[in-house]
């Protein structure tokens, strides 16, 4: 599920992001400042955007970053969120930003006609939030201090499938650090006069020619490896899913064998900005809803999905704003053990 979070400060009925705490883990809020716009340099083609409510851009776009160290995501203290993408048209970059009531994206490369034509729907223009109807306190409260929360839709399969198998089994700073590592490594400089260093995700041969030693140091053990590898020989059919509802889209993902539930829950998420496609199988969700809505600390995916039933068609929705109220239960052991198998 994308988000795991500390309570964060009341946000303004406005569009720009606020300031606060780092995000914490898996996505889901990034801080973007508020502070006076840098002049990129260079040539871009732009585009203005108006949305028809609250928008926060940290919240919208937060989703799509895979840790605070991810090349191919940079949030600024000018304000703005930068994201570079291999688009159908090749690389580029994106550079999205408040500006007046509206927002400006600018956009960079190969890829910037077909960045800049999707970017109503990367901030969520086609979720509709107010049919979202809140049936707990909890729920309820957290909606009414987050009126900026949209479910991005990247309209990019492999970018979110890619990074959601890697994080498959394992602590979220290991599956971080090898996406870092992998993608800068692989990946091509990010188009455009980017603020500091970004790379585009490597396409689908290159992913599919990086040798077994370099899976190794980057932590990545020989079953994910294997499931990556698996996943871009068919690259364009799994793309075509992009256009799909998200059932079939998610059915067509767990064709490829290593691809679960669990895995295209989490890519459609994004790609599609599917509303009601929870993730099950996960360490610390269902725990997390169960203590939320009913004080069971020890809840299991069945109960889980019992709770979110109310919200059936919102229930993703409902999730990201349980976890957006920060409310989890207190740890009782240690932490998964963080294991670098590149060391040995």
């Amino acid at each position: 599920m994308a988000g795991r979070f500390a309570p964060r400060p009341t946000l303004p009925h406005s569009l720009k992001g606020v300031g606060g705490a780092p995000m914490t883990v898996r996505g889901g809020h990034v801080a973007v400042g508020a502070g006076v716009p840098r002049q990129a340099a260079g040539p871009g083609r732009v585009r203005d955007w108006v949305p028809d409510g609250p928008l926060d851009l940290g919240l919208v776009l937060g989703p799509l970053r895979r840790g605070p160290g991810d090349p191919t995501f940079r949030a600024t203290p000018d304000g703005s969120v930068w994201r570079t993408a291999l688009t159908p048209a090749g690389p580029g970059t994106l550079r999205v930003r408040a500006s007046g009531a509206g927002v400006r994206g600018e956009a960079w490369g190969p890829g910037a006609e077909w960045l800049l034509e999707r970017l109503p729907e990367l901030l969520g223009a086609a979720d509709d939030p107010s049919t979202f109807v809140p049936r707990h306190r909890l729920v309820a409260l957290t909606r009414h201090r987050r009126p900026g929360l949209r479910l991005t839709r990247s309209g990019l399969v492999l970018e979110s499938l890619i990074p959601s198998i890697l994080e498959q089994k394992v602590t979220t700073d290991e599956a971080y650090r090898a996406w870092r590592l992998l993608v800068r490594k692989f990946g091509e400089p990010a188009p455009g006069p980017v603020p500091g260093p970004m790379h585009v995700m490597p396409g689908p041969r290159t992913w599919a020619l990086i040798p077994s030693w370099e899976w190794h140091r980057a932590g990545v053990d020989n079953k994910r490896a294997s499931t990556i590898l698996r996943a871009v020989r068919v690259a364009g059919r799994l793309e075509e899913a992009a256009g799909m509802e998200p059932g079939a889209a998610r059915a067509r993902l767990e064709v490829v064998p290593g691809v679960g539930p669990w895995t295209s829950a989490e890519t459609v998420q994004r790609s599609h900005g599917a509303a009601d496609e929870v993730t099950t199988g996960d360490l610390h969700l269902p725990r997390i809803v169960g203590w939320a809505l009913a004080g069971d600390r020890d809840a299991d995916d069945s109960v889980m999905l019992e709770l979110l039933e109310p919200y059936a068609g919102q229930r993703h929705r409902a999730a990201r704003l349980i976890l957006l109220s920060g409310r989890v239960p207190g740890r009782r052991a240690p932490k998964m053990p963080r294991w670098d198998i590149g060391g040995l």
